[in-house]
């Protein structure tokens, strides 16, 4: 593992960005905003996108509209005829276009990598296989709510590329950060990196090795020098052995733990949270108090806090964010309560690790929409949790046999042919008390755009029910 985390050769000189040539994979977000980036610079751009002419109409007008080259609906060889090959977040590393680049030696460099090259402002960047977007965001409200300036993105909302066209000095960057913007990385450096847990996903990605996942994840750490603090999970068993023997020793060291004391970092005793830093233990917050609720929650607050502590903003400020925060949209977001049931949307909850968090958050029954484009999901680790507490499973999406198959022998399951109908077959098995939850442990791509879409077509399902004019029994 150790090669993997270890900063590429050939850093880029911002003053010599001009002098060089570019191609961008991708044309969506990211690349065009690494494309109005380079251009801004004076540098010669080519992006390439595989997406269909006819579906690119916008791509191509903001790319006219800066004079950068373009194809659409393949990947040629031109792209190969740059000195520096930029990816977006949504190009494997083995695209065939990236594989011949690396065997020529062009350099290849994520979009985030390419946006550090001109960032001056401290960076916080999250990583980890869940909880990264509530975490990102929960850091930015902290900085919102304690006056202080931020800009939030990175693989949500903006892109670090656009970030940086208009960031000042004084902003704070907060950056949710993938494994795949990180795989291509050579001096992208956080003041604070955040590792929330990391457990199996993506992996078609990694040539189905949990190990190069693990690496990629570590990258984000490998450019950290005294000064800067990395902040990570303890109880993950991964992700403290990869901190524990991979992280730079020159960099400050902060874990948080739901189980033991932490001589520096984050800790729950006796349902308080509390944090050490520098010798000193402080009460945060009782852990009831944290208004996003479940366990992974409780993780995803003592990152954030820890974050914003060593950044300087005040525990006071920390604590009412903590006691106010709302949550995100499509992660276990309530919807609405409907005859004394809740409708609960978790749409962004793709993978299994994901399911097993949310249905540990709720000790009412549960009727749980299951399914979507599977990613060789495991479900049988969903089993004793099911058991426990799901009272009903909706499968839905391409993988609904899948899900009958492994979960009819422990609970009752019916499968649906759209979300419509699924949200109905739930709230009709649904009494008073209980909660539907849609939490699909797979991508989205067979229905639906994406999981924000999917989450959407939920909520106005779920908006367009009809009150039985009294609670069921």
């Amino acid at each position: 593992m150790t090669s993997a985390l270890v900063a590429q050769e050939g850093s880029m000189d911002r003053a010599t960005i001009a002098e060089r040539s570019y191609s961008i994979l991708g044309a969506v977000r990211s690349g065009r905003a690494a494309a109005r980036l380079l251009r801004k610079q004076g540098a010669s751009v080519f992006v390439s996108d595989r997406s269909p002419a006819e579906k690119m109409a916008e791509a191509a007008a903001a790319l006219d509209e800066i004079d950068a080259h373009y194809e659409f609906g393949r990947h040629s060889d031109r792209v190969l005829e740059a000195d520096v090959l930029v990816l977006s977040p949504g190009v494997p590393s083995q695209n065939q276009v990236v594989q011949k680049a690396m065997a020529k030696g062009m350099k290849v460099v994520s979009e985030i990598e390419l946006a550090s090259w001109f960032c001056d402002s401290p960076i916080i960047a999250i990583t980890g296989t869940n909880g990264k977007t509530t975490t990102t965001t929960l850091i930015g409200r902290m900085f919102e709510d304690a006056k202080r300036p931020c800009v939030v993105g990175g693989n949500i909302g903006t892109a670090f590329s656009e970030i940086v066209q208009s960031i000042q000095p004084a902003e704070t960057v907060i950056l949710e950060v993938s494994s795949f913007q990180l795989d291509h990385i050579a001096q992208f450096r956080p003041r604070v990196s955040v590792i929330l847990n990391v457990t199996p996903d993506h992996l078609d990605r990694y040539e189905n090795s949990f190990e190069r996942y693990i690496e990629s994840k570590g990258r984000i750490f490998m450019n950290q020098r005294e000064g800067d603090t990395i902040v990570y999970n303890y109880d993950d068993p991964v992700t403290r052995s990869l901190v524990e023997t991979h992280a730079p020793t020159a960099a400050t060291r902060l874990s948080f733990s739901a189980f033991e004391v932490q001589a520096e970092g984050a800790f729950v005793s006796d349902k308080v949270v509390y944090s050490s830093l520098a010798g000193v233990t402080k009460e945060i917050i009782p852990a009831n108090e944290v208004s996003i609720r479940g366990a992974h929650n409780l993780y995803n607050a003592m990152a954030a806090t820890l974050s914003s502590q060593v950044t300087g903003i005040s525990l006071a400020s920390i604590r009412s964010t903590l006691k106010n925060f709302k949550g995100v949209e499509h992660r276990l977001e309530f919807v609405r309560e409907l005859d004394g049931i809740m409708f609960v949307n978790d749409s962004k909850a793709t993978n299994v690790d994901s399911v097993r968090y949310a249905l540990q958050s709720f000790s009412a029954p549960l009727i749980v929409l299951l399914g979507g484009r599977d990613k060789g999901n495991d479900y049988s680790l969903l089993t004793e949790l099911v058991r426990a507490h799901v009272k009903a499973v909706v499968a839905i999406g391409e993988s609904a046999p899948k899900v009958v198959d492994a979960m009819s022998r422990i609970v009752n399951v019916i499968p649906a042919t759209s979300m419509e109908e699924a949200v109905r077959t739930a709230r009709a098995h649904a009494r008073t008390g209980d909660v539907v939850l849609l939490s699909p442990a797979c991508a989205s791509f067979d229905w639906f755009e994406n999981y924000e879409h999917r989450g959407k077509v939920f909520k106005k399902a779920v908006m367009d029910l009809k009150s039985e004019g009294k609670a069921t029994k």
